[in-house]
């Protein structure tokens, strides 16, 4: 059974643990979440008729929401209403799947577009009877994950089969770099049916904030942003600091302030701080919100995006979105957004590869620094704005189904 389109076209959207309601800076709760609510918001400024299906993780949340922006929010009953972290999701899946099996016999989509593996997994079980295709993007990769954290990663042991049987049913897949493209390969998915469409910025919110950068003579800043774990780098930033005298080093990420004293990764960095001897000089801010990053990442000299790896990474666009310059590990997404000599230096990941002198050289030289924000911007405004994301999924959308691709807001 074929659904029947309407002119605006029906798109369905599911992230079964990143709800575009929900506050970032959870455990499970951030990048995903900004590209599911960002994405939806432009297909319904376009006129599409836009539902997005997340699991129900509180006993507070209506059953569903139209939002401001004009999209729909579904709160769907699979496992318990309280939250559940994402890597002990799978169990409630398959219940996930059959509900959707039934809302859409109701109201069937003409596209269906799976975020995350489980989302994929949930989609193509509530799709299948109908025939509407399904699109998928993973945003996190099991073999990755894998490769890097070892005997540390928490992912259900069937994730990389599951991921593998998602990428070879659904219609299409978009990938958000060209590094998962090349490890989509590995994983024995055919090239011809990745499109790659990066993650996307606001360049109104994220632009250079007016007096956001102090003074000659105070110390070079340099700013790091990310969950506080492990794999985001934030080490290696402190270690460097130690070769960078007249700087000091910002961290965002993790709790509120009040609560940084029982984080362990947080202590891990002060530890590491002081067997530098810069303790004095780095500063753990804790959670910053969406609204007041535009303006730390505009104080700064310098965004240091030091990940082991990363599936895409949206800091350092956010950064040269500000007009600020990136020194960026060669990594994931990474590797297509910072344009080596250009927007930035891209670095080895390597933990034993040295970037105190790269971060020095370009202090130093503070007319380079200028032109590396200003080309960042440029770039940010000609490839990384929601509104092209949103061409070119809408685009992939009519590839697979009879969604008109629609350019550009049309409300």
């Amino acid at each position: 059974m074929s659904p029947t389109c309407l002119p605006s076209g029906r798109v369905a959207m599911v992230s079964e643990h990143a709800g575009p309601l929900a506050a970032l800076g959870g455990p499970d709760a951030g990048g995903q979440n900004v590209y599911v609510a960002q994405l939806a918001r432009q297909l319904a400024r376009r006129g599409q008729e836009v539902v997005v299906y997340t699991r129900r993780d509180s006993h507070r949340l209506p059953d569903r929401i139209t939002t401001p922006d004009g999209f729909t929010v579904v709160h769907v009953p699979a496992g318990p209403p309280t939250p559940v972290p994402k890597d002990e999701l799978l169990p409630h899946i398959p219940e996930f799947g059959r509900w959707l099996a039934r809302e859409w016999e109701q109201w069937t989509p003409d596209v269906v577009h799976a975020h995350f593996w489980m989302s994929g997994m949930a989609a193509l079980d509530g799709a299948r009877a109908l025939g509407v295709p399904v699109v998928q993007t993973y945003h996190a990769l099991g073999t990755v994950k894998k490769r890097h954290q070892g005997a540390a990663d928490t992912s259900p042991p069937d994730r990389i089969a599951i991921e593998r049987a998602v990428g070879r049913e659904c219609a299409r897949i978009i990938a958000t770099c060209r590094d998962e493209v090349r490890e989509l390969e590995a994983m024995g998915l055919s090239r011809d049916t990745v499109s790659v469409v990066p993650c996307g910025v606001d360049p109104r919110r994220f632009s250079q904030v007016r007096g956001a950068r102090r003074g000659p003579y105070a110390p070079r800043r340099l700013v790091t942003v990310g969950r506080l774990v492990p794999r985001k780098g934030f080490d290696r930033a402190i270690r460097a600091l130690a070769g960078v005298p007249h700087a000091e080093l910002l961290i965002a990420g993790g709790p509120e302030p009040a609560l940084l004293c029982a984080e362990p990764e947080a202590e891990r960095l002060r530890a590491v701080a002081a067997e530098y001897g810069v303790a004095d000089r780095v500063r753990l801010l804790g959670g910053v919100s969406r609204e007041e990053m535009p303006r730390l990442l505009s104080s700064a000299d310098l965004v240091l995006s030091l990940p082991r790896y990363e599936p895409f990474g949206i800091v350092p666009v956010e950064a040269m979105a500000c007009g600020t310059p990136v020194v960026a590990t060669a990594v994931g997404g990474q590797l297509d957004t910072v344009m080596d000599g250009v927007t930035g230096v891209l670095v080895p990941p390597e933990e034993d590869h040295d970037i105190s002198g790269t971060v020095r050289d370009l202090l130093d030289h503070p007319t380079l620094l200028a032109r590396y924000g200003t080309l960042g911007r440029r770039r940010v405004l000609a490839h990384y704005t929601w509104d092209t994301v949103a061409d070119r999924v809408s685009r992939v959308y009519g590839a697979v189904s009879c969604v008109p691709a629609l350019s550009g807001a049309v409300r």
